[in-house]
Parts: structure tokens; sequence; C-alpha cells
């Protein structure tokens, strides 16, 4: 009769060593998978770069705003917590444990109906406490 403890049946050397290896980086990746609100975060300052960049830099503003609002980027800036809240409501997670996938669909027309606001859809990847934007659409706003 053969022992169950037998060291034929236990693994060992280089395989274990792998496995060992395999299954810790495992555990660092669902242990470093970014929460939902490292994403809102990351999407907040996006959204403060892209507001910038519409509203500031290419004259999304309408004339009257742009005499009033002095120093556009630094308004946008200040408001990079509320972005951040609103990148949060209109985003939707798969959590996959060692990464996540964001999806964030924003529609300027709904947040504010009265400006000609473009529509994003934004597909993030998320892993190791990094994110990658992997695929971006905008569509120009219109006014209806």
């Amino acid at each position: 009769m053969q022992n169950p403890f037998d060291q034929r049946c236990w693994p060992s050397g280089p395989w274990l060593a792998g496995v060992l290896v395999l299954a810790g980086c495992g555990a660092v990746l669902v242990w470093t998978n970014p929460s939902m609100e490292d994403y809102s975060d990351y999407a907040g300052d996006q959204l403060v770069e892209l507001a910038t960049d519409e509203l500031c830099e290419q004259k999304g503003l309408p004339m009257v705003l742009r005499l009033w609002i002095r120093n556009c980027p630094e308004l946008i800036a200040a408001q990079q917590p509320v972005l951040a809240s609103v990148a949060g409501e209109f985003t939707t997670r798969l959590n996959f444990g060692f990464v996540s996938l964001y999806t964030t669909k924003l529609d300027g027309r709904n947040l504010l109906p009265k400006m000609r606001l473009p529509s994003y859809t934004v597909t993030t990847i998320a892993g190791a406490g990094h994110f990658l934007t992997i695929q971006t659409r905008t569509e120009p706003g219109k006014l209806e």
C-alpha cells in the first residue's frame, strides 16, 4: 500500500515555484485592481482636460461667456470633483477580478441642453493600479 504523503505525490521543484509565482501575481493584481472611486478620480481629471480643450481653447463658449469668464482653464479645473462625480454616475464597470473594464457615456446635450456640447463614449481598462483608455468616440454637439 502506498503512503498518501509520499514525496512523489506532492509537486516540487520548478513547477511548484512557478505555481506559487503565478498565484502571487494573481493575488497582487486582484489587490491592486482600481476601484470605482479611483476610476471616478481618473475620469474627472480626463474630463477637465477635455472640457478645457473644448470650451476654452477651441472657443466652444458663446462670445458673451468668453467676455465674462477671464480664466476658463482654472474655472474648469476647480470643477474636477463635480466632474468626477458626474463621470461616476454615467459609468458602468465590468470587474474581472484581475482587471476592470469601464465604459463612460456622457451626452453633453443631457448635461447642458442649451449648449452645443459633444457626446463622449470612453472605454478604459484598469489593472495593477493604472488606467489605459482603449477607445474614445466623440459626436459633435448640436443645438436642437
